[in-house]
């Protein structure tokens, strides 16, 4: 008798493939625009109540400016002690002469780093006169060490607070969201509202530009000291205080440094802004070459600020590290003889030399490159019309139709959907009520007309940077040519790189994505070739020695490693694009940038220039949380292997 066995087989739940959901919301979506078109659009309308009430807020400021106990005892005298900081730096620094503040220059960079940084400060100040800029480069920099002051009395304290107090951090972070993402345009308007035209509302305007970096990274900075140290002294019997100036801020200083280094550098690009509003120095040079579209009149000027920052930068950056450079300069009295002849040896020439730099030695750059720019604007005028034309038809119009022209919740479903299949459910809520608040302020076509250009412009950024950051990882050669380009680049205001653009393109949205482009794609390339060189070399010898090639290693090994590099460049690069696609509202980029600058030009279109700044952070957080958290998304789960 034969028996049978019977075998019971449980069915195996397949998941579905990972593309599968995206995939049909991505068709419903389609199907909603291709039914629904044109209905349930948010039109702009330049009487929108949002408007209105911040233009009667303004018109209260006005009437009660010289009334009322805020203005008369706070911010008149914010005004009036930040002003006269402010002439205090001048007099000092005009008072030194051009050689006594060259020598001062040669005899700080002989302490922080020796010989090398000292012929840099006195070469690059003396640059500032052989451009014949130099009275404006010292107003500038008065106006940069009054704003980087206060910012600093400021922001290290609170720094240090976050760094010791995980709510305090809490607390901080989204304001200081909203102070690094509203457009720098947006800051002026109330400074004038509150402080008037000049230094003070400028000083007020670039300190608040600056705060964030030196607050997030001095909470960095001291959040990351070693807790084993902090233990250690705890158990010695030191008080919080103690612990803090005896260990944590000593270790924390190099960090720190980079904080005071980073709000220097931010204050630069900003001063340039806040020529807009009567700021003394070098940026109402470039405001003047830029409303003359002339690249040979403001050139100087953003050479020299290029020039100051990379000084500036240099020095603070020496200085935080001199214990491990001390070799570069005697150490103990020599050293400090030294910088003291250095310093004297400039005041001494001060006395012999004429006050005023001599004319003499300065170079005249602006007229040959005013007519090679002329010369290059009529010879490639067919190649730009037709790049920036083709640019228009096939791509920015098709898409902002597409955008204005969907239903408002259509475009909220979308966002929704892919903030959630990128972020998680929290960031998608976010950028979801940012979007909603769009609606609410009357900014939602305009607002689409920016995202159309901000898409554009990191596509291309992100296409570029990929290239060029992969490119950089593979060869070091090629990393060193590009090195000191992308440090020249990212020293450079935002505003100097629209005028290339312009005088290529004239004033249209290219022109815009141009400058955008070329402004973010520094970041964005050094972020990506770090990531890659951040790839494990074990990893990439075992992928070599499993017989990959060069292009398999790259797409299936180092890509995919520094995935989380790559999403922080996208979302570096929609930040910067966004802001300076804001700037570009004053070349015709048109959207939420041209109501930032229209209000701040027209005192009627107040309203709609504040409210558009508003808008325009809610775009980028928007963005911003779109992008931030994809990187910690769970990776695909491991398919299970079934065996019989």
């Amino acid at each position: 008798m034969s028996g049978a066995v019977a075998t019971l087989e449980t069915p195996v739940l397949r998941r579905p493939p990972r593309w599968l959901v995206p995939v049909a919301v991505g068709v419903v979506l389609l199907a909603g625009y291709l039914t629904m078109r044109g209905t349930a659009t948010l039109p702009h309308d330049d009487e929108a109540a949002p408007f209105l009430a911040v233009n009667e807020a303004r018109d209260w400021v006005d009437s009660n400016r010289n009334d009322n106990p805020l203005f008369l005892y706070g911010v008149n005298y914010v005004r009036i002690y930040l002003g006269e900081l402010y002439a205090a730096f001048e007099t000092v620094l005009f008072a030194l002469g051009w050689p006594g503040l060259i020598g001062a220059l040669g005899a700080l960079g002989w302490l922080a780093g020796g010989w090398r940084l000292a012929l840099l400060g006195v070469g690059g100040f003396a640059a500032l006169g052989v451009l014949g800029v130099w009275e404006a480069s010292v107003r500038t920099l008065a106006l940069v060490l009054t704003s980087v002051l206060v910012a600093l009395a400021v922001g290290l304290p609170l720094g240090v607070w976050a760094g010791r107090s995980a709510r305090v951090r809490r607390a901080l972070t989204p304001v200081l969201d909203v102070m690094q993402i509203m457009p720098t345009f947006a800051y002026l308007t109330p400074m004038v509202l509150f402080f008037g035209i000049g230094p003070s509302s400028a000083t007020v305007a670039t300190l608040i530009y600056a705060m964030p970096v030196a607050i997030r990274i001095t909470a960095l900075a001291v959040e990351r000291v070693s807790p084993t140290a902090i233990e250690a002294s705890a158990s010695l019997g030191a008080t919080r205080w103690q612990t803090l100036r005896k260990v944590q801020l000593p270790m924390a200083r190099e960090t720190i440094a980079l904080a005071i280094n980073q709000a220097i550098m931010m204050a630069l690009s900003m001063v340039v802004i806040a020529a807009l509003i009567s700021a003394p120095g070098l940026g109402s040079d470039i405001i003047r070459g830029l409303s003359r579209a002339n690249v040979g009149f403001m050139l100087p000027a953003g050479i020299a600020i290029v020039v100051m920052a990379i000084v500036l930068d240099r020095l603070t950056m020496a200085a935080a590290k001199r214990e491990r450079t001390a070799q570069a300069a005697p150490s103990g009295p020599r050293r400090y003889a030294v910088a003291g002849a250095i310093a004297v040896a400039g005041v001494v020439a001060a006395t012999l030399l004429p006050a005023r730099f001599p004319d003499a030695w300065i170079l005249r750059v602006g007229p040959p490159v005013t007519e090679a720019v002329n010369w290059a604007k009529f010879s490639w005028y067919d190649v730009t019309t037709a790049i920036r034309n083709v640019t228009s038809d096939l791509l920015l119009n098709p898409l902002q139709d597409v955008l204005t022209s969907t239903p408002w919740w259509l475009v909220a479903a979308a966002v929704l959907a892919l903030a959630w299949w990128a972020s998680g459910p929290r960031p998608a809520l976010t950028a979801l009520a940012c979007l909603l608040g769009l609606a609410l302020l009357g900014l939602w076509e305009h607002s689409m007309a920016t995202l159309t250009t901000v898409l554009v412009a990191v596509t291309v950024t992100l296409l570029l940077g990929l290239l060029l950051g992969v490119a950089a990882a593979r060869s070091r050669g090629f990393s060193a040519v590009q090195r000191p380009l992308l440090d020249a680049a990212q020293t450079m205001p935002s505003i100097v790189y629209l005028l290339p653009a312009l005088a290529l393109f004239g004033a249209t949205r290219f022109t815009a994505i141009f400058a955008s482009v070329i402004y973010a794609v520094p970041p964005v390339v050094r972020l990506v070739e770090d990531g890659i060189r951040g790839v494990s070399p074990t990893t990439v010898e075992a992928a070599l020695s499993a017989g990959s090639t060069g292009g398999q290693l790259l797409w299936k090994v180092q890509l995919p490693m520094a995935r989380g590099a790559i999403l922080l460049a996208a979302n570096q690069g929609i930040v910067m694009t966004l802001a300076m696609v804001v700037v570009g509202g004053m070349v015709g980029a048109g959207g939420l940038g041209y109501d930032v600058v229209t209000g701040f030009s027209q005192h009627s279109e107040f309203g709609m220039g504040f409210v558009a700044g508003v808008g325009t952070v809610l775009l980028g957080i928007m963005l911003d949380r779109i992008t931030q958290g994809a990187d910690r998304r769970s990776s695909p789960p491991s398919k299970r292997m079934n065996t019989a």
